[in-house]
């Protein structure tokens, strides 16, 4: 058994071997390694385009927390002036409510003063009233004898001379 004759099965598969691995170079190994090499290239787009993407991500993950924390930045300064516009109303309000009090209070003294003088000068009105009935009565009954009312008017008249 000769390996190299012409009759071996062996010669002739090298030779058919030879021969078709020479038609694929001439034919077929251009387009194949050109779909591979777009397919290694359509393989590293992608992976930039996902790296890209991840990188933008991460972007617009940092601009959502810079927002959230200029929302609550926000939020809390609107909270505060909130407090404190409620404070100043509070305050507004208890002064204006001192003095409404103060006015009322005022006015009840006063109120209270005129109503002590018109009192005052009714009482006087009828300590003065009460008064004159009794002298009046007093009076009738001193002078009720002429012998009485001679002898008043003459220490009257020596009264009024003396002074």
């Amino acid at each position: 058994m000769n390996l190299v004759a012409p009759e071996s099965l062996v010669f002739w598969t090298t030779i058919i071997f030879v021969v078709l691995l020479f038609l694929l170079k001439k034919v077929a190994w251009k387009p194949i390694l050109g779909a591979v090499k777009e397919r290694e290239d359509s393989i590293n787009e992608a992976l930039k385009s996902a790296e890209n993407a991840r990188k933008e991500m991460q972007n617009l993950n940092a601009d959502n927390e810079r927002i959230l924390k200029e929302a609550r930045a926000q939020r809390d300064g609107l909270l505060k002036e909130a407090r404190e516009m409620k404070e100043t109303i509070i305050s507004e309000a208890k002064e204006e409510a001192q003095v409404q009090a103060n006015k009322v209070v005022e006015q009840a003294q006063a109120t209270i003063q005129s109503e002590k003088q018109a009192a005052i000068a009714d009482l006087k009105n009828q300590v003065a009233e009460l008064s004159i009935n009794i002298a009046e009565k007093v009076v009738k009954s001193e002078l009720s004898d002429i012998s009485k009312q001679t002898k008043l008017v003459e220490d009257l008249l020596k009264e009024v001379t003396i002074s």
